[in-house]
């Protein structure tokens, strides 16, 4: 029977994936950044024609940026359902079959009991007739070894759940459900970048000299505990994007000409007096300049965690090194970050430059997944050489063993 990873096309698909994942992202901070996430007033349909009937005169403005979100949005909804079958191989498919099933009566049900779901209903019936053919392909391939099959299916719900996030937030028109969908939108980038990691040859090839088995225990925690601030900042980012209050703090690096501004309800009067007189904008609240305040100290302690992470792994490791060399990018992109964020405010928020913070923030947090399989990694290694327990079961807890085998690899 043919393998299920054993040769570089499933890679290549991951990678494809991944890639399209991130085009999603850059397209949904543009909608964003130029506040058109109303442009399109319906969902799944837009203006009433089906989604992929829409005619393309009728792609302007707002509106071009806001479908073709959705149409990317849909390719990667199938490459994903895609990659899920290539994983989970033959054994995938009576699950999946079972799955596309439940959804297209589920779906069916929706649009005939309960009208005000229709979009939800229209939804689950178009992705469980694509789970339902992706059941039938492929029959013979065998299955990928741990922890790829599970990262798998977990990419397969959340690419779902993050499809019916996207949609609710046009029909309830919450805003609280744009924050989720973003911050999901970042987790799922990373899970496909790291699926994509571990069906590469070079997962496989690198061993415990080139890993080095040098790595300061308190490198492997900087790793860890900066990559969960990152994903706290790109949330707190989500959060200010969503309130659509412009910004609440209008110059950098100073706030309202202070270090700390005022947040008192006579000060947040008298800035949005000042901000209803140079531009038509939402009224902004002492909350939301706290928000922003917080935004800009977690960006300082990321950037000083970050460069002094680089410094050790460099001092410890040596730049050849790939934990080294994924630090220095790391840092890199945090400087890159911060700048893009300093832009956007001296630009007031121009959209391209906005997106593009977006973007090098969701590349930050990929690199910060990567470099936390890595220590996890070298971590067993180190253990496994001193015939220790592994220290990702006693420590870190990691789930990608020292040697994660993909069929086919030798």
């Amino acid at each position: 029977m043919p393998s299920t990873a054993n040769n570089v096309w499933l890679h290549r698909f991951s990678l494809l994936t991944a890639l399209a994942t991130l085009a999603l992202i850059a397209v949904g901070g543009l909608v964003t950044s130029h506040g058109v996430g109303m442009a399109v007033p319906d969902w799944p349909n837009s203006y009433g024609y089906n989604m992929f009937a829409f005619p393309f005169s009728k792609w302007v403005g707002g509106i071009f940026y806001e479908h073709s979100h959705r149409l990317i949005a849909t390719v990667v909804g199938v490459l994903v359902v895609a990659q899920t079958r290539w994983l989970g191989g033959r054994a995938a498919r009576l699950p999946l079959a079972i799955i596309g099933l439940g959804e297209v009566l589920g779906g069916l049900a929706l649009l005939q009991w309960a009208p005000q779901w229709q979009g939800a209903g229209h939804f689950l019936s178009g992705i469980g007739l694509v789970v339902l053919l992706a059941a039938v392909v492929w029959v013979r391939n065998e299955p990928a070894e741990r922890p790829l099959r599970q990262l798998g299916w977990v990419a397969f719900v959340a690419v779902q759940v993050q499809g019916l996030l996207g949609g609710l937030r046009v029909v309830l028109l919450k805003d609280e459900i744009g924050i989720f969908h973003a911050a999901l939108a970042q987790l799922f980038l990373v899970l496909l970048c790291i699926i994509a990691l571990l069906t590469s040859r070079w997962w496989h090839k690198v061993d415990g000299p080139a890993l080095s088995s040098g790595l300061p225990m308190q490198l492997r925690w900087l790793v860890l505990v900066s990559s969960l601030l990152l994903f706290g900042q790109l949330i707190l980012g989500a959060t200010m994007r969503h309130q659509h209050a412009g910004l609440a703090i209008p110059d950098f690096p100073l706030a309202y000409g202070k270090v700390w501004p005022a947040m008192d309800p006579a000060s947040v009067e008298l800035y949005n007096q000042r901000r209803l007189e140079s531009v038509s904008v939402n009224p902004i609240t002492g909350f939301q300049i706290g928000l922003q305040m917080a935004h800009r100290v977690v960006a300082g302690l990321l950037l000083v965690a970050v460069a002094f992470g680089a410094w050790l792994s460099w001092h410890s490791l040596g730049l050849s090194c790939p934990v080294s060399k994924l630090a220095l990018a790391w840092t890199g992109l945090i400087l890159t970050q911060a700048g893009l964020g300093a832009a956007t405010i001296w630009s007031g928020k121009a959209a391209d430059i906005a997106t593009a913070h977006v973007v090098v923030g969701a590349l930050s947090l990929v690199v910060a997944g990567v470099m936390s399989i890595l220590v996890c990694r070298q971590a067993a290694l180190a253990d496994e050489t001193a015939g220790l327990e592994p220290a990702t079961d006693r420590l870190l807890h990691s789930p990608f063993p020292a040697h994660t085998p993909v069929a086919g690899y030798k």
